[in-house]
């Protein structure tokens, strides 16, 4: 059955009625008459039923069943208005945030934010780094670059972009100890970002699964296993996403030719109510490109040092010293 609802125009006399607690003020406010204000309170009332308001002196107060309607009557009217704002203002200015996994924000668009101003200096970015998948319900943030399934509900989605997996190293790690073959990350420290999942694929696709009862450090997160990586302290594995820009400036190494698909993909996520807003549609637009440019340059670090494979390989060594 459809959901029965009161008329608009009651429900806005009522609404400003109860706002300023005086259907005088009320009537100025809808630039009417204090008779329009106070007929159209009594046909509301008539349609629900009850009484919303009593006289006080030359004031008005709200009924138990007054008080009861009002937080939903205003609730919906300020929704009503921002959504409006939102698709009234330019699509080139105003505030905008967006929640990103810390590692593509910090290596992937944080490089890019001059292209983005560029191209939009009167949009003003919050960038929360977060792979929360709350964010993508929060009313605070517009929307969500997030590594995951897909399985986000109630909500728009589009895979932004899969990624490889590689081990990463520094370049005077592996000058000091060098990586000849697999079985010499056994006198490395494995960096994770995740629960294990990620190099017990990476190692059961290069037959070395035993590697797995090594060293190991859990650092949370790919951001901080690169960190730790370019800082020396162990193997990390990188991806063909966020890794790109440290192996074109030589701050890592990719010492296999050996990459495996993520578990997961990157998804760029909103609320549905956000999707059609013009300022989140430039902010996606100009995500997708970037991405098509970069998949688009012949010179792209990642594309030319690795090979993906997905059954059992034959590993083949880039060598132990940093070309």
């Amino acid at each position: 059955m459809a959901k029965r609802l009161p008329p608009l125009n009651p429900l806005r006399a009522f609404e400003a009625t109860a706002r300023h607690a005086s259907l005088t003020k009320a009537a100025n406010e809808l630039n009417v008459t204090h008779g329009a204000v106070s007929h159209q309170i009594k046909a509301l009332e008539q349609s629900l039923g009850v009484k919303l308001f009593e006289r006080v002196g030359q004031r008005v107060k709200l009924t138990p069943h007054g008080a009861e309607l009002l937080p939903a009557v205003s609730v919906a009217f300020d929704g009503i208005a921002a959504a409006t704002q939102r698709l009234t203002r330019p699509a080139s200015s105003g505030a905008l945030s967006v929640s990103c996994v810390p590692a593509l924000l910090l290596l992937w668009i944080t490089p890019r934010l001059g292209s983005f101003t560029a191209q939009y200096p009167d949009i003003q970015l919050t960038l929360i780094p977060s792979n929360d998948p709350r964010d993508s319900r929060a009313p605070h943030i517009d929307v969500c670059v997030h590594y995951g399934d897909g399985s986000w509900t109630d909500c728009w989605m589009r895979k932004w972009s899969g990624l490889e997996l590689f081990p990463v190293v520094s370049p005077t790690l592996i000058n000091n100890r060098p990586i000849r073959n697999v079985r010499d990350l056994a006198e490395h420290v494995l960096l994770h970002g995740d629960d294990g999942r990620e190099w017990h694929t990476w190692l059961a696709a290069a037959d070395a699964l035993d590697l797995e009862r090594g060293r190991r450090h859990h650092l949370g997160d790919a951001r901080m296993t690169a960190e730790a990586a370019v800082h020396g302290h162990g193997v990390a594995l990188g991806d063909s996403v966020t890794a790109s820009a440290l192996l074109a400036r030589g701050m890592l190494v990719a010492p296999f030719s050996l990459s495996v698909p993520a578990v997961d993909d990157f998804y760029v996520v909103c609320r549905n109510e956000m999707r059609a807003t013009p300022i989140v549609q430039v902010f996606i637009d100009w995500l997708f490109a970037e991405k098509a440019g970069d998949d688009g340059r012949a010179d792209a670090p990642v594309a030319g040092r690795l090979v993906t494979r997905r059954k059992r390989p034959a590993l083949k060594v880039m060598g132990g010293k940093p070309t």
